[in-house]
Formats: structure tokens, C-alpha cells, sequence
């Protein structure tokens, strides 16, 4: 009896993981409200940080701020950069805290947001959006059917993954992911090619980017967004539980199936949702989760919510690269992500080892 009571004591302890301190929490914010001055600032119309502080507070009620920027500076900031820039935000946030609770929900440290086929199946859905698409209506057509595709994808994988049994659910799901996003890429190639007239569009949307992001943007994208972020902030405590194994966490009285199936849909539909406005950006969700538990804490407690607000930031400063290394012409954001994550991927592979 004493010796399973210690049993039950140690994962107990291991749990009870720090959380994030107030510093740590202070930079992080910090950190997020620098990257979206400079992305606001950073463009061919410059206008100063200070300026665009006073121009945001002159439209809080009762500050009385008086903005010094004329009216085409106003329009370049807040109808031109501001939707990109916020847009960035979401999406990085969004890939970021969704490849953290995949690492935590599947015990892999190199899980990513696309881990299912999300990014299989919304390349296919925006391939035949771009490839059958009316026109001049493709535009609006393209986010729809990428999140439908993404949708699509997780659901099939998800399905072939529970028929090999609930004993083997987590290796079932990530090779089904594998199935589905082969079979998914395969359609998606075969559709290309009967469409070769379309390729240059369809690569432009798969490598990522915000050149063409609006306010209608943001707002599709958000809510999915915010409450998909919101799950998985309030799962973080359960998702140190689960690191310790699907035993342990049963024996303290977590229904493991339950919790993995809410923490992969809440992570899906986001990383969905935010997918379909900014087309496949690789890397996030590995670079910012790894990031924060070298530097701060492996405790999912402080993973979580730091890598939503750490990779908001990051995503805000990758375009920034995007759009300003080979002005006028822009880079696409994948190609950037990529560049700093191939290699950052190859060092997580090789100390996977120790790392949870």
C-alpha cells in the first residue's frame, strides 16, 4: 500500500509544474507589443513608433489623445499595414500554441500544427478553389474551401486512426495523418497538372504570406482563433498530466481519450482556420514551443500561453523579413519560417532524446 501510495505521490509532484513567473510574463508581452510596432512602422511611408502609439490611443474614448498622422498616413497604417500585421499575430499564435498541445497531447516533441494532414488537406481545398474557381470570386473562395479541406483531412484521419483500437490510438493517428496527407497530396498534384495554367497561383498560396490580407480577413479567422486558443490554455495543466503517459494520467483520474480528442480538435479547427488566411507556414509551431522550454520552463503550464504570445511576435517579425529583404518585391513568409526552422528542426531531431 505505501509503495503505490508513493507511486501515486511522484507523478502527483511532477505535475505540480511551475506555471509562468510575472517576468517571464512581462517579457513576453513586451516582446508581442515591439514586434507589432515595428511591423506597423517598417514600410516605404515611415511614420515613427511614438506617432503610432498616439494615433492608437486617439481612438480610446475619454484618453483625449490627439494624433499627429495626416490622412494618408492613417490609411497606410491602419488600412494597410494593420490587417497584416494583426493577421500575422493570430496565425503566429495560432500555429505556435497549437504546436505545443500536439507535442503534449501526442508526447512528441517534434508534433507540429500540421501533424494530421491540415496542411494536406487545406493545400488540396485552395488547389481546387484556385483550379475550378469563377474568377475574379476565387479570392473569396480560397480561405472556404482550405478550411473545409483542413477539416476534411483531420476528420478522415481521426476516423482511420480510432479503428485500429484505443490501445494504440496516438501511433494510429499520427501514421493515419501520414495516409491522409499522402493520398490528399497526390490528389492535389494530379489536379495541378490538369490545371498547369493555375501552378503559379497555387504556389503563391501554399509558401504563405499577407500581401493581400484585409479587415475581412481578421475577422474570419479570429473567432475560430480565440477559442480554439482559449481550450488549450485551459488544458496546459492537463497537458503536463498527459507528459507523464496515458497510464499515469488515467490512474489520476484523467479520461485520456476524451481530453486528446478535445485538445486535437480545439488545435485543428484553429490551425484550420488560420491556415486558410495565410497559406502554409512551416516551422511555428516547432521553433516557438522548443524556444520556450529552453528558455523558460518545460512545464506546459508556461508553454502554452507563452508560445501564444511568443508566436505572435515571431510570425509579426517574420514578415517583416518577408516584405523588406528583397524590397519592392516580397519573399514568401514560408521560405523565411523554413530557412530559420529546417535548421532548428535538425538540432529538436537530434536531442529529442531528452526532451518532452
Amino acid at each position: 500500500m505505501a509503495a503505490a501510495d508513493s507511486l501515486r505521490a511522484r507523478p502527483a509532484t511532477l505535475v505540480e509544474a511551475r506555471g509562468v513567473s510575472l517576468r517571464w510574463g512581462v517579457c513576453a508581452v513586451a516582446f508581442l507589443v515591439g514586434s507589432l510596432l515595428v511591423g506597423l512602422d517598417i514600410g516605404p511611408v515611415h511614420v515613427g513608433a511614438g506617432s503610432i502609439v498616439d494615433s492608437a490611443l486617439s481612438h480610446v474614448p475619454l484618453l483625449h489623445v490627439h494624433s499627429s498622422l495626416g490622412a494618408v498616413e492613417r490609411a497606410v497604417i491602419w488600412q494597410l499595414r494593420a490587417p497584416r500585421v494583426v493577421l500575422a499575430a493570430l496565425v503566429g499564435g495560432m500555429l505556435a500554441i497549437a504546436g505545443s498541445a500536439y507535442q503534449g497531447a501526442f508526447r512528441n516533441p517534434l508534433a507540429d500544427p500540421y501533424l494530421l494532414g491540415v496542411a494536406a488537406g487545406a493545400g488540396l481545398g485552395a488547389t481546387l478553389a484556385i483550379a475550378y474557381g469563377a474568377g475574379s470570386g476565387t479570392s473569396a473562395i480560397v480561405p472556404v474551401a482550405a478550411f473545409a479541406g483542413a477539416v476534411v483531412s483531420v476528420v478522415l484521419a481521426y476516423t482511420l486512426g480510432r479503428s485500429a483500437g484505443p490501445a494504440r490510438t496516438t501511433g494510429a493517428l499520427i501514421l493515419a495523418g501520414v495516409t491522409i496527407a499522402a493520398f490528399m497530396t497526390a490528389v492535389q498534384t494530379f489536379v495541378q497538372q490538369q490545371h498547369t495554367q493555375t501552378l503559379q497561383a497555387v504556389y503563391a498560396w501554399l509558401l504563405g504570406g499577407f500581401s493581400t490580407s484585409s479587415w475581412h480577413d481578421v475577422v474570419l479567422a479570429a473567432p475560430y482563433i480565440a477559442v480554439s486558443s482559449v481550450v488549450l490554455i485551459l488544458h496546459r495543466r492537463v497537458l503536463d498530466v498527459l507528459s507523464l503517459g496515458d497510464e499515469e494520467a488515467a490512474s489520476l483520474g484523467v479520461d485520456v481519450n476524451r481530453t486528446r480528442l478535445i485538445i486535437v480538435l480545439a488545435a485543428t479547427a484553429g490551425t484550420a482556420a488560420a491556415v486558410s488566411v495565410s497559406g502554409l507556414i512551416g516551422f511555428v509551431g516547432i521553433i516557438v514551443p522548443h524556444t520556450v522550454r529552453l528558455l523558460v520552463s518545460t512545464s506546459y503550464r508556461a508553454v502554452v500561453p507563452l508560445s501564444l504570445v511568443v508566436g505572435a511576435g515571431f510570425l509579426v517579425l517574420t514578415d517583416v523579413l518577408a516584405r523588406t529583404v528583397l524590397s519592392p518585391s516580397e519573399l514568401p513568409i514560408g521560405v523565411v519560417t523554413a530557412f530559420f526552422g529546417a535548421p532548428f528542426f535538425a538540432v529538436v531531431l537530434r536531442s529529442s532524446r531528452t526532451m518532452r
